[in-house]
């Protein structure tokens, strides 16, 4: 079993669908002839402008200048520093990036981006993923702020309109890297973005948490405010954003948690940056942060955020049940029930899974759940009525694990609307309200086939065009000057010859500074304009 079997069987069944094949062979002569320009490029810009610890992670991390990492080989060496990578396609659900993060796996894109996209591009692929995320990872306090950041991400709640903007903006990088695609098309994906980002009624935690994540992990910079140096791994991996962003057209600001209330463009260079006083700023940031999502506070405050946003969430009660489902409803108690708690009931909608220490225990209930808050033990059998410490009276036949009928409800004196069928759970306090199912493998062995994600026909296509886009005559050059890189040898002659071929395709420009670099006495390839 290779490095990278090892690190894809490691992953739980619900992660494994995003994982695919890196099929290194599959890999051009261009491809490999971008990766190496680009790092080429990056590496000799970055000598003085990253962080120390950049160019050191690099070769810890197996990512080397003149070809396109293995991951197999990466996770050879991730291995060592308690870390592994997975090869993904494209955009992945942010929940899924989020939770591989939290569990030390880096999800690395395995797609290359376009030359017409060299010096920088919206959508995933293997040059951001590896070449500025892993080096860091080598790192022990950074690795462990990454991991600690997924674990965040993961917990907070989404919103139904993020699922809106995460694929709109899958769409347009999509678009974007598709050289088949025409203005038309384009002008559709950014309106798509537009109208989706038009929709969103309010902030979510998971938008504010990647906000965090943009600005620290993305785009991040650390030092003194007037001489920061690079870490952020959208900064390591862009060449275009490395040369811009310590210029005085970007404003660097200090890094608080107020970050988080700053909106980012991933279409654009970004026209602000944070600086870090140090990597020890970063746990600070974060730890301040996450003391004010639902995860952390629970309650009253915890509700109504999984209300609002009409997704699915999980309530952690007391005794270690979880309730995984939409949260539709909260009702005020007559009095105090727990600290941040004043709700004497809550109801989710069907279906609703029940689960303990994040393992399910049985199949997902169809109909409603109703949570009642207050001391007081509900009967497993039989018909019961009984007043908890919130003032909630209820009565009705316990059927059992749960399940009652006839339910009835007073509160204060006054008849509430509950369901005659439903779960009835009680629970002391509310610890927790954390995003997506407690057990999000049981909620995709159920729901997955519903809920699933594909790479879709865009994407698909996006890279047949890409696969077939280069005239046969000039691949064959890219792969004979590959194979002179290699080894083969090759006359001063020859290469004038393969440089004169390459003049017919005045569109591309990095065979040319290939073979220049490889002509006698030529120095670094030309910057391309």
């Amino acid at each position: 079993m290779t490095a990278s079997e090892r690190a894809i069987a490691a992953l739980p069944v619900h992660l494994r669908r995003f994982v695919v094949a890196q099929d290194y062979a599959a890999y051009t002569p261009r491809d490999h002839a971008v990766w190496r320009h680009v790092l080429r490029r990056l590496t000799a810009h970055l000598a003085g402008r990253a962080h120390p610890r950049y160019l050191a992670g690099l070769a810890a991390t197996g990512i080397g200048t003149e070809a396109i990492p293995s991951i197999d080989e990466m996770n050879v060496k991730l291995a060592r520093v308690g870390w592994s990578a997975v090869a993904v396609r494209g955009f992945i659900p942010p929940a899924v990036f989020t939770e591989l993060q939290s569990r030390r796996v880096l999800a690395i894109a395995a797609d290359v981006r376009t030359h017409e996209h060299i010096e920088y591009t919206p959508a995933p692929d293997i040059v951001h993923e590896s070449a500025g995320h892993a080096p860091f990872v080598a790192d022990p306090s950074y690795a462990r702020y990454l991991q600690a950041c997924g674990e965040v991400g993961f917990r907070a709640i989404a919103s139904a309109e993020d699922q809106a903007v995460f694929e709109a903006i899958r769409n347009i990088s999509v678009v974007k890297e598709d050289p088949a695609a025409g203005p038309e098309e384009t002008a559709l994906a950014e309106e798509r973005l537009q109208a989706a980002a038009a929709s969103v009624r309010y902030t979510s935690e998971s938008t504010r948490a990647s906000r965090l994540y943009w600005w620290t992990a993305e785009y991040g910079l650390v030092g003194p405010l007037e001489d920061p140096k690079l870490y952020g791994a959208g900064l390591l991996s862009s060449i275009g954003e490395a040369a811009h962003c310590l210029t005085p057209e970007v404003a660097k600001l200090p890094l608080t948690a107020a970050c988080v209330e700053v909106a980012y463009d991933i279409t654009r260079m970004q026209p602000q940056l944070f600086v870090a006083r140090d990597f020890d700023q970063l746990f600070e940031v974060l730890e301040g942060f996450a003391a004010t999502l639902s995860w952390r506070r629970g309650g009253d405050a915890g509700l109504d955020e999984a209300i609002r946003a009409r997704t699915v969430n999980h309530l952690a009660l007391s005794g270690g049940r979880e309730l995984s489902g939409t949260v539709v409803e909260r009702v005020a108690a007559a009095r105090p029930v727990a600290p941040g708690l004043e709700t004497a009931y809550a109801r989710l909608a069907g279906p609703v899974l029940v689960s303990r220490g994040g393992s399910a225990q049985r199949k997902p209930w169809p109909g409603e759940v109703v949570v009642a808050f207050g001391a007081g033990e509900l009967p497993e059998r039989g018909a019961f009525a009984l007043t908890l410490s919130s003032g909630l009276a209820l009565s009705g036949f316990a059927v059992g694990d749960g399940e009652v009928v006839r339910l009835e409800g007073r509160l204060d004196g006054r008849s509430v609307p509950l369901p005659t069928w439903a779960l009835l759970f009680s629970s002391r306090d509310l610890r927790s309200v954390a995003g997506g199912p407690a057990d999000p493998a049981a909620w995709d062995r159920w729901f997955g086939e519903l809920a699933s994600f594909a790479a879709g026909d865009g994407e698909a296509r996006a890279r047949a065009h890409k696969a077939t886009a280069l005239p046969p005559a000039l691949a064959a050059l890219y792969g004979e000057v590959r194979r002179i890189r290699e080894g083969t040898g090759v006359s001063a002659e020859r290469l004038l010859a393969i440089r004169d071929a390459a003049a017919r395709f005045t569109d591309d420009w990095l065979l040319r500074a290939e073979v220049d670099e490889l002509l006698p006495g030529a120095g670094a390839a030309p910057a391309h304009a």
